[in-house]
């Protein structure tokens, strides 16, 4: 269940990072798109679809067919510029996939727009 948009302003309110400062990396091998990041996270960061065939081709065998279980699911990450860190994603991950990098360290992958 998704928060409501009272609980997304209380949350809002926590978050102490500064724009533009910070990305949440997903790790494709450890994604299973889930999508509890996408419900906990009061920005919006998230969007959780398939994964496209460029990044899948990228992935090991194993990560490929852990991969083709989960429904190729992946949590994109389109609107990071909008992340203030408050690390909601990490804790939410049942697999752990996220972490928040500062954004001169992030790479590309999951931040790339739609």
């Amino acid at each position: 269940m998704s928060p409501s948009a009272d609980e997304k302003l209380v949350t809002q309110s926590k978050c102490k990072g500064q724009p533009h400062a910070v990305a949440p990396v997903v790790d494709p091998s450890r994604c299973e798109g889930k999508a509890e990041c996408a419900k906990v996270c009061p920005y919006d960061v998230f969007e959780v679809r398939r994964m496209e065939d460029a990044d899948f081709a990228e992935l090991g065998l194993f990560s490929k067919l852990k991969s083709v279980l989960h429904g190729r699911k992946y949590a994109y990450t389109p609107n990071a510029d909008d992340c203030l860190a408050c690390g909601l994603c990490v804790e939410a991950c049942p697999e752990k996939a996220i972490s928040l990098v500062n954004v001169a360290d992030a790479p590309t992958r999951g931040a790339r727009r739609p």
